[in-house]
């Protein structure tokens, strides 16, 4: 099995396409390119793809489509190429879930710091445990994702908003590492951090409430001065 990231280009430009590909490749990056994106749903069910470079003008669907559909069942990440450099577009791309966005022309130099940026940050907060996960336990407690329901050791259940429940599945998926409350409110909320930041903390404040022994002096989740937030029990997936 190739250990290279797997970059997918969808570009319908041949010049373009053999360029950056060709120009990946010479950098150890492992690419596969498509036309349009008729293939592109098979193409991620029949391998691993950790990065997709997508065209915006696409003929059939284009990019913004195609990402927009993506995000309902993929979190892989997403730098959109377009022709078109205004703002607005640049705007649309990264709302409807794009991870970076490059303005054609572009030089391959660029977009392969790109796309190690984009990379890095992804694996950043990549979940530990898989997530297919029916349950995901911690000190006794239970997270049951599919039904987004909390148990306490007792076996009480415990009452939790949507936006709670989202924040704690993805402390516990990501158990052991750091996140910073902009990586928190976009896993979370799909969002920028902003004037919303803070909303990650008064959410942190109520889960305390609710798991910890003493919310005053919390033993799960931990904040990391100028870091973030840590959830420091162990979490086993079933």
């Amino acid at each position: 099995m190739n250990a290279s990231p797997h970059i997918l280009v969808v570009e319908d430009d041949v010049e373009i396409s053999r360029l950056v590909s060709r120009y990946l490749r010479t950098n150890d990056l492992h690419v596969s390119v498509l036309a349009d994106g008729r293939t592109l749903d098979r193409t991620l069910e029949d391998s691993r793809v950790d990065l997709i470079v997508l065209d915006l003008m696409l003929p059939g669907e284009d990019g913004l489509t195609l990402c927009r559909r993506l995000r309902t069942r993929s979190e892989v990440p997403v730098i959109m190429l377009t022709a078109r450099g205004e703002e607005l577009d640049r705007i649309i791309g990264l709302e409807v879930g794009a991870d970076d966005y490059l303005a054609k022309p572009f030089n391959p130099r660029e977009l392969l710091a790109r796309i190690r940026a984009v990379l890095r940050r992804a694996n950043a907060v990549a979940p530990i445990v898989d997530r297919r996960a029916r349950t995901l336990t911690f000190l006794g407690w239970q997270i049951d994702c599919l039904l987004r329901e909390l148990k306490d050791p007792k076996g009480t259940h415990i009452v939790l908003t949507g936006a709670e429940f989202s924040l704690l599945q993805v402390l516990c998926e990501r158990a052991g590492r750091i996140l910073s409350r902009e990586q928190l409110l976009d896993l979370t909320q799909g969002r920028k951090a902003g004037s919303l930041e803070r909303s990650v903390d008064v959410l942190i404040s109520r889960l305390r409430r609710k798991i910890e022994r003493d919310p005053h002096d919390p033993a799960i989740i931990k904040t990391v001065r100028s870091g973030g937030y840590l959830f420091a029990a162990q979490v086993e997936a079933a």
